[in-house]
């Protein structure tokens, strides 16, 4: 799995990264989950809440954005947006 991943401040990409696992033994659910957990290490974002909107629009589009109010704590960007390639 590739996952892509980008940072969003009134509309300027702020940072950009890709993140590749390959674990034949997990399933898609649990190799998404640990991609984007390894993702927001290396662009050194807090992990967002996950909603059911993220999971239609990743489902129908391979991709989903994150918005600031899915996060615990105060993030410097205005949107995350996770793309599977």
């Amino acid at each position: 799995m590739r996952l892509e991943g980008k940072l969003f401040k009134a509309n300027l990409m702020m940072r950009e990264a890709v993140v590749t696992r390959d674990d034949p033994a997990l399933s898609f659910v649990k190799e998404l989950e640990l991609s984007l957990i390894d993702l927001c290490h290396v662009l050194d974002a807090p992990i967002p809440l996950w909603l059911s909107k993220n999971t239609h629009e990743f489902a129908a589009f391979r991709q989903t954005i994150f918005f600031s109010d899915q996060y615990t704590e105060i993030v410097h960007f205005d949107r995350f947006q996770i793309r599977l390639i």
